[in-house]
């Protein structure tokens, strides 16, 4: 009987949401719990606090690698300015968070099979 983890192996398509990683065709991943203060714990937020979050968004993306960074970069401070407006447009909002989601989600799912990996070496 093996008693070990040998991380996550992703093959096919993935989805990730926070901690939670799904793999396969049209694969879903959800995360469900109570409590939580983090981006993604469900509960509705005021337009300051999203527009902290897309904050949050410019800077880490400001310090990354991602090839598309600027265009990014841009993408989340219209949505910045979109929040800030006395008029939101929430279908441009949406627009917006979709674009971002999807740009990195791939990244997103490679950190997450990153660290069970190096672990995986680790106990080699």
């Amino acid at each position: 009987m093996r008693n070990n983890n040998d991380g996550i192996i992703a093959t096919g398509g993935s989805h990730v949401v926070s901690s939670a990683v799904a793999s396969g065709r049209n694969a879903r991943a959800a995360v469900h719990g109570s409590g939580s203060t983090e981006a993604g714990d469900g509960r509705q937020r005021s337009p300051e606090e999203v527009r902290e979050l897309v904050a949050r968004l410019i800077d880490a993306l400001g310090r990354s690698d991602h090839p598309d960074r600027a265009d990014l970069i841009e993408i989340a401070e219209d949505a910045r300015e979109e929040l800030a407006a006395e008029n939101r447009r929430m279908g441009k909002l949406r627009m917006l968070a979709r674009t971002l989601v999807s740009a990195v989600a791939g990244f997103t799912a490679l950190a997450s099979l990153a660290q069970p990996i190096e672990e995986a070496v680790r106990g080699l």
